[in-house]
């Protein structure tokens, strides 16, 4: 597995997180987050279950835009 870094929130406090790469090989996002609160991780299981391999993370709206560029970096190398 080779990761491609894409982008780091650039407001974070200790410029640490949140983080996002692409996946060379499948393509997949991958997303280090702020952990949830067990008052969002409720909501979400209103929606479905949350198995035990996953987790639910929580990423600043401000980060749209590393997301979008992982995005398209996924898609272009797909081609």
């Amino acid at each position: 597995m080779s990761l491609r870094f894409i982008g780091k929130d650039p407001d974070s406090p200790d410029g640490d997180s949140p983080t996002v790469w692409v996946d060379d090989e499948t393509r997949d996002l991958v997303i280090q987050g702020w952990k949830t609160s067990l008052e969002t991780e409720e909501q979400c299981r209103a929606d479905g279950k949350i198995p035990e391999h996953e987790t639910v993370v929580r990423v600043p709206a401000r980060l749209a835009r590393v997301l979008r560029e992982a995005l398209d970096v996924a898609e272009r190398d797909e081609d």
